[in-house]
């Protein structure tokens, strides 16, 4: 079974592209924090993300450098060669991306994140008295 679950900060701002077939993908490297080794020290790996379609569309518009991020996928490696030197590459082709926080490290400054929809179903909820209950 090949799939992967992360969660970490982007390390810049998501690339896009579009193939010359029309369909799109994005590009992004997250932080995953590692476990404290024996010295005490923080470390971190850099996964390379790759989405498609309409989630890449979605990782442009609403991510920037330093928004948090939950990725399932699967790993995917390839191979390249330059000056005669061969190289192995490995990424995360994500299935999901949850966005868990949006930074405003990477907007103009004054800017503040776009305020969260009014959930029109939460707001027509009342208060349940104990005494209404049937039971």
């Amino acid at each position: 079974m090949n799939k992967a679950f992360l969660i970490g900060r982007l390390t810049q701002d998501p690339q896009a592209s579009t193939l010359d077939s029309g369909h799109s993908y994005c590009r992004f490297s997250i932080a995953v924090n590692r476990t404290f080794s024996r010295d005490s020290e923080n470390k971190a790996d850099f996964i390379n993300i790759v989405t498609w379609d309409g989630l890449a569309q979605n990782c442009v518009k609403y991510l920037v450098k330093g928004s948090q991020v939950a990725v399932t996928g699967s790993i995917q490696t390839g191979s390249y060669e330059r000056d005669g030197v061969k190289r192995t590459t490995f990424e995360v082709r994500a299935d999901q991306v949850e966005f868990l926080s949006r930074s405003t490290q990477g907007a103009p400054q004054g800017t503040a994140p776009a305020p969260r929809p009014k959930d029109t179903a939460m707001d027509e909820l009342k208060e349940v008295v104990d005494d209404d209950m049937p039971f």
